[in-house]
């Protein structure tokens, strides 16, 4: 698997390419925003992608979905349905965060804990972990050892809580239960910032540890 990293918007949110490189299969994971810059990266490399996938419905992750979905032709897929209020909201989270207006638009596919998504010969468990929203998912995939976070983890620290629906206690039993029960090993792409490894953060994350928090 390849995984190309375009960081996007004034928040600098890790937009992630996924290529299974046996097919050149490509999936585009929260394109937040900057579609003209993520597209460019696609055609760099030769790529046209087969779906969206989102882990969460905040616009830095979601922004450019719409747009990419209608120019390729695909899906948007994900996150959980508990996400659907931030998705109606869209247009008042432009607002909130200073973002260029953004029409309300809905995923072709809602995803529930345990479902399973195919990249040509790559597959990703799709975990639910709510917490820093209600719906937030992530994407395990086992085989080559990484997982894609979104805003659950992040090298040492943690999704922030105090937007509407967000849940700190919820949100470190998700980290427990379905981020740090994968092995040590286990590479974290976080929706922002280093990647990082579960092992490490379980060692060293102080929120993790309850020192924060």
């Amino acid at each position: 698997m390849k995984i190309l990293t375009v960081p996007v918007t004034p928040f600098q949110q890790n937009c992630r390419i996924l290529v299974c490189e046996s097919t050149k299969k490509a999936a585009i994971v929260d394109p937040g925003g900057d579609a003209q810059k993520i597209v460019a990266i696609l055609n760099e490399h030769g790529l046209k992608p087969e779906a969206i996938w989102l882990t969460h419905g905040h616009l830095d992750h979601v922004g450019a979905a719409d747009e990419l979905a209608k120019a390729y032709s695909v899906e948007i897929i994900g996150p959980h349905k508990d996400e659907q209020f931030w998705f109606d909201a869209l247009p008042q989270q432009a607002q909130m965060f200073g973002f260029s207006p953004r029409p309300a638009f809905l995923p072709t596919q809602w995803l529930s804990h345990g479902d399973t998504l195919s990249l040509g010969n790559l597959s990703f468990e799709v975990r639910h972990c709510p917490g820093h929203t209600p719906g937030h998912v992530i994407f395990v995939e086992h085989a080559q050892k990484q997982v894609l976070v979104g805003d659950v983890i992040f090298k040492g620290s943690i999704g922030r809580t105090d937007f509407p629906k967000g849940d700190a206690p919820t949100l470190i039993a998700s980290i427990k239960s379905q981020v740090l029960s994968l092995p040590d090993d286990f590479v974290i792409l976080s929706g922002h910032g280093e990647n990082t490894t579960v092992g490490q953060e379980r060692a060293t994350n102080p929120f993790i540890s309850g020192r924060f928090g």
